[in-house]
């Protein structure tokens, strides 16, 4: 059973929701292709690793690109809530 909302508590709008899980993944996303990047190159990694041939090129663009987008993403969410929250104590 949930209940609802207060007065003073402002709904979650589904851009927030996406803005939030498309941040959250782009994150994750670049963790794991960081680590990939680091068993491929380690002692006990792929031996014959190439890292300018095949899928390389694209994960590690992925780990220098990826945080920053998040980030400005996560930005991005910040200012609309405050923005929202502003209006709508304007309003009252």
């Amino acid at each position: 059973m949930t209940t609802p909302p207060s007065a003073g508590d402002l709904p979650v709008r589904r851009i927030d929701r996406i803005l939030a899980f498309m941040s959250l993944g782009l994150l994750v996303l670049s963790v794991i292709c960081f680590f990939s990047i680091i068993i491929a190159s380690g002692p006990g990694g792929l031996e014959q690793a190439d890292f300018a041939t095949g899928m390389w090129p694209v994960v590690t663009l992925i780990v220098y690109v990826a945080p920053p987008v998040a980030f400005a993403l996560l930005l991005a969410l910040l200012i609309m809530t405050f923005v929202r929250r502003g209006r709508a104590n304007k309003g009252r």
